[in-house]
């Protein structure tokens, strides 16, 4: 039963536009980010860029060379729209996006890490074999099916990321339309819609309509009955964050996907201009069918438990924020700090602080205040520039946070040194102070 579900022919329509558009898109937030500068503000200007832990080794190109390398994406897109070279185009491009993910942080966005997860998938599907260069030059290639897996892969990821944004909303601050309200206020001067957005109804309509949207469009859109419905309100919803919240290519990524929904002599109908094309029936079993499973099975277990994990560490992902990236935990927070870096020398006891001006952006000023692993990599920091001069030093940080509408509370023990102490990827770090406010932490995102 499981082979013939997943192993049989299904018409290739869907995927081989999908790759038209992902292409398309991913080009154009490639050579977006040059244009609207974000490569110069996010990799360019800054002294260093705060990675993930364990990937200081990934830093970027001096000079010019994040330019180039962002072109150079944008290129691979529209190969890969273009179907040239696919497999190379599409596994160069997933590369180059892990490694601007992993390489900075304080841009971090659920939609960056969900591109980075949809690039090596697609670099492992059969998206060349029809509309693309790759099968004009080498006929032998050319399919007009592919096997029921590879849609049912997108699917399922995709339903992961809605119900998961979805359960995530179910808490406090957003239940209370708190958070919206926050997210609404630095929206009041748009164009239209600015006055709307800052009303009490109109939050109450964005909440619920968020819960329901997330946890219900990818069912809604696999019902023939709610299909049209459902690809309607997507359009509605998609568009509005597009406008509201300026995610770039994400809103229009998500409503690619839709083609998955959709029957494929429709979707071939209407963009590939090829009608009748028969699918056989044969069913025909791969020699890789157990490595296909188990790389599936593998990878949708992860992808299952990694945004539970937070549920392991002591205290509340919102306050302490271990385990809140890769979780699909989306516009539920808004954080605010105040932090002061107090350097003393080991062997003469002299003591500085660190004007943060001198050595970090705006914007990660405001990380390294709120987030703990921005003010831990910073001690880092200090504590490798203070070694090349020969000195020996501790690191300690007073630091308040605010989490929403809540009050501001000591955040990280002012009598830890973190110059001295190991970052703890799967356990909790114990000088994240413990929360102070059940009705500001005890929640979600």
């Amino acid at each position: 039963m499981l082979n013939r579900f997943l192993f049989k022919k299904i018409d290739n329509a869907q995927l081989v536009v999908f790759r038209i558009f992902y292409g398309l898109l991913v080009s154009a937030e490639c050579y977006g980010a040059i244009a609207t500068g974000w490569v110069r503000r996010t990799l360019v200007e800054p002294q260093f860029t705060f990675s993930f832990i364990g990937f200081e080794w990934l830093q970027p190109l001096p000079g010019n060379g994040m330019y180039i390398y962002f072109a150079i994406m944008g290129t691979l897109g529209i190969l890969i729209t273009l179907g040239y070279k696919y497999r190379f185009s599409a596994l160069a491009f997933a590369f180059m996006w892990a490694a601007v993910y992993l390489m900075q942080k304080t841009s971090y966005n659920n939609h960056y890490y969900l591109l980075m997860l949809l690039a090596f998938i697609m670099a492992f599907l059969p998206a060349n074999r029809d509309a693309s260069l790759d099968a004009k030059l080498n006929p032998n290639l050319r399919s007009h099916t592919m096997p029921n897996w590879v849609r049912w892969t997108i699917i399922l990821q995709l339903f992961i990321v809605y119900t998961y944004a979805s359960v995530a909303k179910l808490y406090g601050d957003w239940l209370d339309f708190s958070i919206i309200e926050i997210l609404m206020n630095s929206k009041s001067d748009y164009f239209l819609v600015g006055e709307l957005l800052q009303q009490k109804w109109v939050h109450k309509i964005i909440a619920f309509f968020g819960i329901l949207f997330d946890l219900l469009i990818v069912p809604a859109l696999l019902w023939k009955p709610t299909r049209k419905i459902a690809f309607g309100l997507a359009i509605f919803f998609h568009l509005f964050n597009s406008y509201v919240f300026r995610i770039g290519i994400f809103p229009y990524l998500s409503l690619a996907f839709t083609v998955f929904f959709f029957e494929p002599q429709t979707i071939r109908n209407i963009f590939l201009k090829t009608k009748n094309i028969v699918v056989e029936k044969v069913l025909t079993i791969p020699k890789n069918r157990n490595l296909i499973l188990g790389i599936l099975g593998i990878y949708f277990i992860i992808q299952l438990v990694l945004p539970l994990r937070h549920y392991a560490f002591k205290d509340d992902v919102l306050w302490t924020e271990e385990g809140h990236r890769l979780s699909w935990r989306m516009m539920l927070r808004s954080r605010s700090g105040t932090i002061r870096y107090r350097v003393i020398n080991k062997e003469t006891d002299k003591v500085n602080f660190i004007d943060l001006d001198d050595y970090l952006t705006k914007k990660q000023r405001r990380k390294v205040a709120c987030y703990p692993d921005f003010a831990w990599q910073f001690a880092q920091r200090l504590k490798r520039e203070y070694a090349k001069k020969g000195k020996d030093i501790q690191v300690f940080v007073t630091n308040k946070v605010k989490i929403n509408s809540g009050e501001y509370y000591d955040f990280i023990d002012p009598k830890v040194d973190l110059a001295s102490v190991p970052w703890k990827h799967f356990a909790h770090n114990d000088w994240i102070l413990p929360s102070q406010s059940v009705d500001s932490t005890k929640t979600g995102d």
